[in-house]
């Protein structure tokens, strides 16, 4: 297996009273790239996880994510709670699509009313998966988490020295 692109970036795109939204085009080359059974010429399949009540956020993953988080799933014990559970988290509340040929994903309105999602989405990448936000909710919650956690460290702190760490530390 060869090199996995990751996701990158962020933006802003509207959203239509029918629910499409553009997907970033560095975001579409990697679900091309995460999707096994994409060819030019066809449009990429990819799994948006919508997840519990306490979720606040879509996340959006490529068919080879997905499939290794289901492998995962699978490999817990049959009838187990924690498989069960992750079963209803990730196969039950999500949803398969594709990016249809401009371009863009549709948003049902379940999921746009469950998220507040209208007019605007915020799209941020997560590695191997992206998110997609009401911009509101994503400055007020998660950007100050961020800010937040940064300043619980000197001015000169340099964040790269945590990939340095053993766990533990």
């Amino acid at each position: 297996m060869g090199r996995r692109l990751k996701f990158r970036g962020e933006s802003h795109h509207k959203v239509d009273g029918k629910g499409r939204v553009s997907i970033p085009a560095s975001f579409r080359r990697v679900l091309e790239a995460g999707d096994p059974n994409w060819t030019e010429g066809l449009c990429p399949e990819l799994v948006i996880v919508y997840g519990d009540h306490r979720r606040k956020y879509l996340e959006v993953y490529t068919m080879e994510a997905i499939e290794e988080v289901d492998e995962k799933i699978a490999a817990l014990p049959r009838g187990s709670t924690p498989r069960k559970m992750l079963e209803r988290l990730f196969n039950g509340q999500s949803m398969p699509t594709t990016v249809d040929d401009t371009g863009r994903i549709v948003l049902p309105a379940k999921l746009r009313q469950k998220f507040d999602i209208e007019g605007e989405a915020f799209f941020i990448a997560s590695g191997d998966t992206f998110q997609i936000w009401k911009p509101e909710t994503y400055e007020e919650e998660e950007l100050v988490k961020t800010e937040e956690w940064l300043d619980e460290f000197p001015e000169d702190f340099d964040p790269l020295i945590l990939l340095d760490q053993k766990p533990g530390e």
